[in-house]
């Protein structure tokens, strides 16, 4: 499962890293949740919480309805 989340943060990162930030794998639990970690200038940004639902966690639920949320840590 850990290989199939990050072939699909692999097609959000040019967008965040076009802005100065990025996202690391962080885990992936057996209960379906990904733990990530927003790095750059995602980490400190106002707007990251957006990014994480809107981007990140949209994509990973929309290739992968087996996950169940996806979270900052």
């Amino acid at each position: 499962m850990r290989e199939k989340v990050e072939a699909v943060l692999a097609k959000v990162k040019p967008y965040l890293q076009r802005d100065g930030g990025d996202v690391d794998l962080v885990d992936v639990t057996d209960d379906g949740v990904v733990k990530v970690r927003l790095v750059g200038a995602c980490k400190g940004c106002p707007m990251s919480q957006i990014t994480l639902k809107n981007a990140i966690e949209k994509t990973i639920l929309k290739e992968l309805p087996e996950i169940k949320s996806v979270q900052a840590v």
